[in-house]
C-alpha cells in the first residue's frame, strides 16, 4: 500500500529483510526534496505495527504529538545521519503518529508543530494539526494542545507522546493507555529510565507535563504515577543517539523510517 517517505529523491529500489518479513521499497523521484512515494510490499498481510495484535475497545484518548521544526530536531544524530537528519526526524514523527492512530483506544491525534511540510503529512495520515502558537518550548506546546482539545471536550482523557518513537506498536500503546486509565495522572519512563515518553491525564485531572532533563524524576516529584508495565519496549524506545537508533532497528522500525535508513545505507 502507498505510504510516504521523508528523504531526498533517489530513483532506486532496495530490499531489506527483517525477522518474519521482507520489504521491497521502490523510491520514485519527485521534484526537489519533497516527499517521495514509497511502495512497501510485505511478506506479511499487514505491517506488524498495525495488524493482528490489537484488541477492539472503545476509543477514548486523544494523543498530543509535538513535532519540532526540522532544523531543531534530532541534533545528536547529525554525525550519524548527516544531511538526512531532518528527513529522519520527520519519518520518526510520521511513524509515531501512524501507530498512534492505529491504536483502538485512541480517538484522535493532535500534532502541534510549526513545520509546514510535516503539517501536511500529519493531515494526510489523519491527524489534526495546530501551530505551536506559544513558541515557548515543549511543555508549553503540550499544554497548548491540551487546552485546544479540552476546550471542545473538557472531560477528555489526554496523553502526550514523544515524536521520536518510530518503532511504536499500536498494541503496546494500547496496553499503556489501559493502565494509564486507572490513575488521574501518570507517565511512562523511557528505555534509559531517565526521561519520559508518555504523560497521561484522565478525566478531570490537570495536564501539567514536566518534560526536560530528568523528566522521570520531575514527573514523580509532581505526583504523577509511574506506569510499571513490562514488555512495552516500543513505547519506551525514543531515539536521540546512534545507539538508540541501532536499538530501534533491532526492535523493528516503522516503514517511513526504514525508507530513510535505506537511503542512508545507499549513500555509503
Amino acid at each position: 500500500m502507498p505510504s510516504r517517505c521523508f528523504g531526498p529523491p533517489t530513483g532506486s529500489s532496495f530490499r531489506v529483510g527483517h525477522p518474519g518479513r521482507v520489504h521491497c521499497l521502490s523510491l520514485d523521484r519527485t521534484d526537489g526534496l519533497a516527499l517521495n512515494d514509497v511502495r512497501v510490499e510485505s511478506a506479511t498481510a499487514a505491517h506488524p505495527r498495525f495488524g493482528g495484535c490489537v484488541t477492539p475497545v472503545a476509543a477514548s484518548w486523544s494523543i498530543i504529538v509535538p513535532v519540532k521544526r526540522p532544523e531543531l530536531a534530532k541534533t545528536r544524530l547529525a554525525d550519524t545521519v548527516g544531511e538526512l537528519r531532518p528527513y529522519m526526524a520527520r519519518a520518526f514523527a510520521a511513524d509515531t503518529v501512524a501507530a498512534a492512530l492505529a491504536c483502538p483506544p485512541v480517538r484522535s491525534v493532535l500534532v502541534v508543530t510549526d513545520d509546514d511540510e510535516f503539517r501536511a503529512e500529519a493531515r494526510r495520515l489523519g491527524a489534526e494539526v495546530i501551530a505551536d502558537t506559544p513558541g515557548a518550548g515543549l511543555n508549553a506546546a503540550l499544554r497548548h494542545g491540551a487546552r485546544h482539545l479540552r476546550g471542545h471536550r473538557p472531560a477528555l482523557p489526554v496523553a502526550s507522546l514523544s515524536a521520536d518513537l518510530p518503532a511504536l506498536r499500536a498494541a503496546e500503546l494500547q496496553r499503556v493507555l489501559e493502565h494509564a486509565a486507572e490513575y488521574p495522572i501518570s507517565f511512562l519512563a523511557d528505555a534509559v529510565g531517565v526521561g519520559t515518553t508518555l504523560y497521561a491525564s484522565t478525566t478531570g485531572a490537570p495536564f501539567l507535563p514536566r518534560f526536560g532533563e530528568r523528566s522521570r524524576a520531575a514527573h514523580q516529584e509532581a505526583g504523577a504515577v509511574e506506569l510499571d508495565i513490562a514488555d512495552v519496549p516500543t513505547v519506551r524506545r525514543d531515539i536521540d543517539t546512534a545507539v538508540d537508533l541501532w536499538d530501534g532497528m533491532r526492535i523493528g522500525l516503522g516503514p517511513r523510517t526504514e525508507s530513510v535508513i535505506l537511503q542512508l545505507d545507499a549513500a555509503f
